[in-house]
């Protein structure tokens, strides 16, 4: 069974946000989302400063089985990227929500989680 944390937000699309502050979030792939994809070889992300749409592609994940979009979950700029990911992508595998993590946010918007999953209603969508 895929690991759900708690304390995050979810998107039917398989990616999760952790709010940091008021004004930023960090996003990444769920433990489901890996686990569908197999092992993951290259991760493609936007750069630092790039603005970003809520539901719109911002990168790639590829494994050996195929290659999946990112979908953001918030609209923003992107502050950070986790570039890590450039030479150890299996971190998405091995550790999605902690080591694994894709980029960072400055959400735009007070409403900008709005829509997005609770842990226990991203639970009962991956059945």
């Amino acid at each position: 069974m895929s690991q759900v944390q708690a304390n995050l937000l979810y998107t039917k699309e398989h990616e999760w946000v952790e709010k940091l502050s008021d004004t930023l979030v960090r996003v990444g792939i769920t433990d489901f989302a890996q686990d569908q994809l197999g092992d993951i070889v290259f991760v493609e992300l936007p750069k630092v400063g790039t603005t970003i749409t809520a539901e719109d592609s911002i990168g790639s994940v590829e494994s050996v089985k195929t290659v999946s979009d990112i979908f953001s979950p918030v609209t923003g700029k992107v502050t950070n990227v986790n570039s890590t990911l450039e030479q150890s992508p299996e971190l998405v595998n091995s550790n999605p929500f902690d080591q694994g993590w894709m980029v960072e946010v400055e959400i735009s918007g007070a409403g900008a989680l709005d829509g997005l999953l609770t842990a226990a209603e991203y639970e009962a969508y991956i059945g």
